[in-house]
């Protein structure tokens, strides 16, 4: 009896034992298990073309969920970190004037409200994104990148092959995130497009800056803005994506804009 006894005790005790090390974590990277994946009912709009993958956090502790699509890995969020990956501080530039006469990196809330930052992210300058200004840091988590022109092109080619030549799959569905129309949404790709807005380029009149002549911020809900890594030759420009909620064809994607201007990051796995 004594003898069963002990045997019952060793075989519980590995049994313990190999059950702890299987369950034990091994994180080795920022990919964490994402308990808020959204469970979303497509039953009466078509077989999603994209899959949730792991979240992943930046250096602020921000937590981020992210979507395969085809042979990429995306944020399905828009960036909100205010650090380097390597843990420089960025400043929140506020004022006009100074933002325009930067020439190194700088974000700031959209309306320089910070209400906007847990829907549709901060804005951040090109210089964030022009490593011939940033001394080659990085915005993105570890393992993680700001896309390159042709990296959009490969997900908007993909979304539009999915989807018999449109993107409305990129979209978040409703007219809240978004303004009307924002007509046949679906985002079965999940990645769940939203409309951070820009800050703009002050308007240059007769040789002057006149600071009154456009908007500092606008178009919120209505077009999103995304940062490429691609420069012009003289390093002053970065290609920008767009999603307006009026051309679901994305004709102005990929044009060359100021370093001064302000758009969204979303992050792409290396």
């Amino acid at each position: 009896m004594n003898k069963i006894f002990i045997l019952l005790v060793v075989t519980s005790s590995l049994v313990a034992c190999k059950k702890a090390t299987t369950t034990t974590p091994t994180n080795t990277t920022n990919s964490i298990t994402c308990v808020d994946n959204p469970n979303i009912n497509f039953t009466n709009i078509g077989t999603p073309i994209g899959k949730f993958a792991d979240c992943i956090k930046d250096i602020d502790e921000n937590t981020y969920k992210t979507v395969t699509i085809g042979t990429q890995t995306w944020m399905a969020e828009n960036l909100k970190v205010s650090k380097f990956n390597d843990g420089t501080t960025i400043p929140n530039l506020e004022d006009r004037v100074k933002w325009f006469n930067l020439n190194t990196s700088a974000w700031c809330y959209y309306n320089n409200d910070s209400n906007f930052n847990k829907k549709y992210g901060k804005l951040y300058n090109g210089y964030i994104v022009n490593q011939s200004f940033n001394g080659n840091k990085n915005i993105c988590p570890t393992g993680w990148h700001v896309p390159s022109i042709q990296e959009w092109s490969i997900l908007k080619d993909f979304t539009r092959t999915g989807l018999k030549g449109r993107n409305e799959s990129l979209f978040e569905t409703d007219t809240l995130s978004w303004l009307s129309p924002n007509l046949n949404s679906t985002n079965l790709s999940l990645f769940t497009a939203l409309p951070g807005g820009r800050r703009n380029h002050p308007a240059i009149l007769n040789g002057n800056l006149e600071y009154d002549k456009s908007p500092d911020f606008d178009v919120i809900k209505q077009a999103g803005f995304w940062w490429s890594s691609t420069n012009n030759e003289d390093k002053k420009n970065s290609r920008v994506y767009l999603l307006p909620n009026n051309n679901f064809y994305v004709g102005g994607s990929g044009d060359f804009m100021p370093l001064e201007m302000g758009y969204s990051i979303r992050c792409l796995k290396d």
